[in-house]
């Protein structure tokens, strides 16, 4: 058998174990995946050593350890949603243990390694590891509720949960490992040479340009980080218009429109989009934007002249280090998460698990004219960020779950790159609680604002500012956000300043924190005062909009319609909203001809309570 097919029967063998027991060490599934890929990679690189060794398993389990501790520090012990009862308790119980028993009792348990090999492996004299083995395993059971006994049935069950992962295939990671073996070698090299610099061999001019044996000058270019190389993008790994009529359907299915690096123009090529790159600086390695538009409906939308064609789009991005990819992938859940289109609305935010080593899509509407849906998701696989872009005449655009198999289709075609990491399995988009992205995290932000009746302009936020006085309140409540140990205590004003609105208009959150039971109190004081108000304020009518209550969380929403005179009524809507310790008041007051709907002000109420859990605690107890 030759050194290849060595290697690739060794890779199909243990690949899952040690995907099952990086998992269970660290609890973070995309680390342990790519740290899995990377000590194969290396393996490869060393293979002639690493073939060689008692226990080539163990060498490359190793790797993969180190590999996905480092990848999974300062991450939180396993985020994932919607996990099966079992294999979260699993995760949970062994989340108890430090990093070492967990090691000590996942090397004994899911491998064949003697007492003394494990100790060795895990770098213990063997009376210690015997030591922390005991504790490990009486603590996993205990909070696991079984015997000791069955520990590792119940270790092997969490198998299930890794084995559907879809691995690149082994001529990739020995390319990959080829490579790194060129790298290590053009390094020496360099090394070499740098050795003669300092040897005074070779010299440079004052201005940093190095003089070359024939004299001509060299500028000096950007060196890429010590041990790394420049990340490759090609284009053949973009989205194709086959994909995108398969996937996301319109009249006629898609041709590609254009495919460049975006270097030209304004740098805009998506909705949403606020920087040119995603990158930090601006700097990617390789960037490939794609677009592609209905090969019938852009004529027939002119022809027509009412709704405009849809768009779709696919950017890439290739960062140096997968810290700097996690940070593009950052950047561009931005760009949806806190869009600055004109009067974009963000609908609906959703992870999506299953999709590379982080996903998350992203539903908006823009007031434009005509009105548009967009639909946008976000995923990076190793240090590679893409994103999928659908834009569409509002009510016509593609469902969620299409975009997001769409995104899945272009993961995997980056993930087999080198530098690639996780690839797609069952995408699935589930809602969760929106991005933080306004100034004061737990308040809302521009982009969370309905549509106002009867103006074209966007809404405009004041700065946050201590709620001394709490505009939010209506003269039933006179709420006061500032006394009886309320901390964390902001307030501010959403306008539309370029409508030339009376003073009156406008839409204020007030929020703050303090202790459980008085929050709670606290929100129960206002329903109170509202419940009486209609009687106790001739003129004052007060109607119960909404009101629901789950867990730790309450929300109430009122409309209060006030005789100013004879013929004339103000009307206010209200709600009032608290999670936990963190308590917050919403208030609108429209204008003639200028209002927002009942049922859009329940679910701005909603959203706000969504965004208070990023609210800090409060200050005493």
């Amino acid at each position: 058998m030759t050194e290849p097919d060595e290697f690739d029967q060794f890779y199909k063998d243990v690949r899952t174990r040690l995907l099952l027991l990086t998992y269970c060490l660290t609890g973070d599934l995309p680390s342990s995946r790519a740290a899995v890929r990377d000590a194969f990679v290396v393996a490869w690189h060393h293979w002639r050593k690493v073939s060689r060794v008692e226990d080539p398993e163990a060498w490359v389990r190793e790797h993969a350890c180190r590999h996905a501790v480092r990848r999974h520090t300062a991450k939180l012990w396993h985020r994932e949603k919607n996990l099966d009862p079992d294999v979260k308790a699993t995760l949970d119980a062994l989340g108890r243990l430090s990093m070492t028993q967990r090691r000590v009792l996942l090397v004994t348990e899911l491998t064949s390694s003697s007492l003394t090999a494990m100790a060795r492996e895990v770098g213990l004299p063997r009376t210690e590891a015997e030591r922390e083995l005991q504790t490990a395993t009486s603590t996993f059971s205990l909070h696991r509720e079984v015997p000791s006994t069955e520990v590792r049935s119940v270790l092997e069950a969490v198998r299930s949960h890794v084995e559907t992962n879809r691995w690149p295939r082994p001529t990739i990671l020995r390319r990959a490992g080829a490579t790194r073996r060129r790298t290590h070698t053009v390094i020496g090299v360099v090394a070499t040479a740098a050795a003669l610099v300092v040897a005074g061999t070779l010299v440079t001019d004052a201005d940093g340009v190095r003089p070359t044996l024939a004299g001509e000058r060299v500028e000096p270019t950007h060196a890429p980080e010590p041990g790394s190389t420049v990340v490759d993008l090609p284009e053949e790994t973009m989205l194709g218009a086959d994909s995108a009529s398969r996937l996301v359907s319109t009249k006629g299915g898609w041709t590609v429109a254009t495919t460049d690096d975006n270097s030209a123009g304004d740098g805009k090529a998506v909705a949403c989009q606020q920087t040119r790159y995603a990158a930090p600086r601006n700097r990617p390695d390789a960037a490939v934007f794609r677009t592609f538009a209905p090969q019938q409906g852009q004529q027939a939308g002119k022809q027509q002249g009412k709704k405009p064609a849809p768009t779709l789009a696919q950017t890439a991005e290739a960062a140096h280090t997968e810290r700097a990819a996690e940070r593009s992938f950052d950047a561009a859940v931005g760009w949806f998460a806190a869009c600055r289109d004109n009067r974009a609305q963000l609908v609906e935010t959703y992870e999506l698990s299953g999709v590379g080593d982080e996903a998350m899509l992203f539903t908006l509407n823009t007031r434009t004219d005509p009105d548009s849906d967009i639909v946008a998701a976000v995923a990076r696989t190793g240090s590679y960020t893409t994103t999928t872009v659908s834009t569409s005449a509002a009510g016509d655009g593609p469902r969620p779950a299409a975009v997001a198999k769409l995104l899945g289709t272009g993961v995997n075609q980056l993930c087999e790159l080198p530098e690639g990491g996780a690839c797609t399995t069952d995408p699935k988009p589930t809602v969760t609680a929106p991005v933080p992205v306004a100034q004061v995290p737990g308040m809302l932000d521009e982009v969370d604002l309905p549509p106002a009746a009867g103006v074209d302009r966007p809404w405009v936020g004041t700065e946050p500012r201590k709620a001394m006085t709490n505009p939010a309140a209506t003269h039933c409540d006179g709420t006061d956000f500032d006394s009886g140990g309320i901390s964390n205590n902001v307030t501010r004003t959403f306008l539309v300043p370029e409508a030339k609105l009376p003073d009156e208009f406008g839409l204020t959150e007030t929020v703050g924190t303090l202790p459980a039971g008085k929050a709670k109190a606290f929100v129960g004081d206002v329903r109170d005062k509202l419940g009486r108000c209609s009687k106790k304020q001739i003129g004052t009518r007060v109607t119960r909009l909404r009101t629901t209550q789950k867990g730790d969380t309450e929300l109430t929403v009122w409309r209060v319609s006030t005789e100013v005179t004879d013929d004339r009524t103000m009307n206010f809507l209200m709600g009032i909203v608290r999670d936990g310790t963190a308590v917050a008041q919403v208030g609108f007051v429209p204008v003639k001809g200028v209002t927002i709907d009942q049922d859009a002000f329940v679910a701005l109420t909603q959203r706000a309570l969504d965004r208070l859990s990023e609210m800090p605690p409060p200050k005493s107890g």
